[in-house]
């Protein structure tokens, strides 16, 4: 697997997860800082790990799932995340304002 762009995200393990783990995601349900891109991208690479050792047990299949997740661009995803509750919240103040 090249490191070319996916689907518009840095690479296929950014866009992968992000599909796959943060589709639907709402950080704000954790307790995530969504005033830090750098707080938020630590915060969803734990919140991954910590959803695969929960899931799977030792061996190979782990080591290799959580190996994929040194690809991820996880500073894109945040600043995709903050972007889009932004956007959500700004939206949600026109409403209010009609």
């Amino acid at each position: 697997m090249s490191n070319s762009t996916c689907n518009g995200w840095t690479n296929y393990a950014t866009w992968r997860v992000n599909l796959e783990m943060f589709d639907g995601f709402d950080p704000r349900e954790y307790g995530f800082d969504l005033s830090s891109h750098y707080e938020l991208a630590n915060e969803l690479k734990d919140y991954a790990e910590s959803a695969i050792e929960d899931s799977s047990s030792d061996g190979l299949a782990r080591d290799y799932a959580l190996a994929f997740l040194s690809s991820v661009n996880w500073y894109e995803i945040a600043k995709h995340m903050i972007e889009d509750f932004a956007d959500e919240e700004e939206d949600e103040d026109e409403e209010s304002n009609v």
